[in-house]
């Protein structure tokens, strides 16, 4: 039996995640925890987050799982990031007056703004993005295995991932502009809407991760 660690510094919709993942392979066993060693002998990490990017990634720090997470990168085993979960994996993010995050990929997270619109019908567009929204793929990618093309995944999020390299740019979406919503390297994949909140092809997204091995 395979194991998952999800990883828990107490900001993530920890317990929605591992019901997820359970329904998407019983056979996998699944440990939330914050425990450096578990994390480590996992064959596959996920990184979830909600809330505040500031207070997520002091907690990540003070408990040591910066370095954890740079260690799964390293390892070569299948890491996924979800929501804040991803932009930590970012260098910077503007939010609270200026975060630090933990510099896996080279790019930054911005706000949306105050006075977003629909370029098309002009309307003002809420901030929090928040609903069902289109991913439209960039390329294919195990991770987007028996998913349709603009599959409609649930997004809760004020700030959006600006990567450096746009190569890494595994999917986009349109509130406003188009904005990445997904990003892939080697063994890391991360994407900003809530597989676990999006119904069937959310579960298909985490079943693709239980079955990934780490490779595009």
């Amino acid at each position: 039996m395979s194991n998952v660690a999800v990883i828990d510094y107490g900001m993530g919709n920890l317990h929605s995640v591992a019901k997820a993942l359970e329904h998407a392979s019983p056979d996998t066993n699944v440990l939330v925890t914050a425990d450096h060693e578990q994390i480590l002998n996992a064959d596959r990490v996920v990184l979830p987050g909600v809330g505040a990017i500031r207070d997520c990634v002091g907690e990540i720090q003070r408990l040591g799982l910066d370095h954890i997470v740079k260690n799964v990168v390293d390892s070569g085993k299948p890491l996924l990031g979800v929501c804040v979960g991803m932009q930590v994996l970012m260098t910077f993010s503007a939010e609270n007056e200026g975060t630090q995050c933990l510099d896996i990929f080279s790019g930054q997270v911005d706000y949306f703004g105050d006075n977003l619109t629909d370029p098309a019908s002009g309307d003002r567009l809420k901030i929090p993005h928040m609903g069902w929204n289109q991913v439209t793929q960039s390329r294919e990618h195990p991770m987007w295995d028996n998913i349709d093309q603009d599959a409609r995944f649930y997004f809760v999020h004020s700030y959006y991932v600006k990567p450096e390299d746009e190569a890494i740019t595994a999917a986009t979406s349109n509130y406003g502009f188009r904005f990445t919503t997904a990003i892939d390297q080697d063994n890391v994949f991360a994407v900003q809407f809530h597989p676990e909140k999006s119904q069937h092809d959310g579960l298909q997204l985490y079943k693709n991760f239980l079955n990934w091995n780490g490779k595009s």
